[in-house]
């Protein structure tokens, strides 16, 4: 965000939201400066909270909970006749995040997408971006995968820039030093390209699948 600003101005927003919930926060450029990565802070008339798993509010800073989002825009429910769940009358989103002090909100992925390494909650997308901004590195993609010590774990695929060589080491030593020592990758794959569908969403299950033991 700071680096298309710096190029084209202050003129990047970042919403968040969903079909279901409409749009719940946005981040306008003083926000990405400050904080890049953020969503930003609820709009007007708009309420969002977190929850933990015993549906209790989640209220202090940088702890992570499930989000929840009430509006008048919410949807009423799917045409089958189900809907998402709802605490306080607000709608779930499905995502897990976190506000922090000056209430912006940020969005540490889906609450599927978590895993439970050795007793500590990851989320592949923290290790992903922060890989996406490595040096050498063109796209890379982060989930989890079973282990038989810690339960799970996270493995990385990585796709260098051309004429770029990397190793795992330089990949496990770039998480070190910017993130907790339990959110490193315990494997790292190089690739040619990450396999992606027509739209261009990368398909993680087509990995799983060609790496059963990664």
């Amino acid at each position: 965000a700071t680096q298309w600003m710096d190029r084209f101005g202050d003129n990047l927003y970042n919403m968040y939201g969903s079909t279901e919930v409409a749009v719940a926060t946005i981040a306008n450029p003083e926000d990405l400066r400050a904080a890049p990565g953020t969503a930003g802070k609820p709009l007007s008339g708009v309420d969002v909270r977190l929850y933990d798993d015993d549906d209790r509010e989640v209220t202090e800073p940088d702890a992570v909970g499930r989000i929840f989002v009430g509006s008048a825009l919410r949807f009423e429910g799917y045409t089958g006749g189900q809907t998402k769940p709802a605490i306080d009358g607000l709608l779930s989103s499905g995502d897990l995040g976190r506000f922090d002090a000056d209430g912006r909100l940020f969005v540490g992925g889906r609450e599927d997408d978590m895993i439970v390494s050795g007793g500590e909650n990851l989320f592949p997308s923290e290790v992903e971006d922060l890989l996406s901004d490595m040096e050498g590195v063109r796209e890379v993609a982060v989930f989890g995968v079973d282990d038989d010590q810690f339960g799970q774990r996270l493995a990385a695929f990585v796709v260098p820039e051309d004429g770029v060589t990397l190793d795992d080491r330089a990949i496990k030593d770039h998480v070190r030093a910017n993130l907790a020592n339990y959110k490193v990758p315990r494997s790292v794959w190089f690739l040619d390209e990450l396999p992606r569908n027509p739209t261009g969403k990368v398909l993680k299950r087509d990995l799983r699948q060609r790496f059963p033991d990664a």
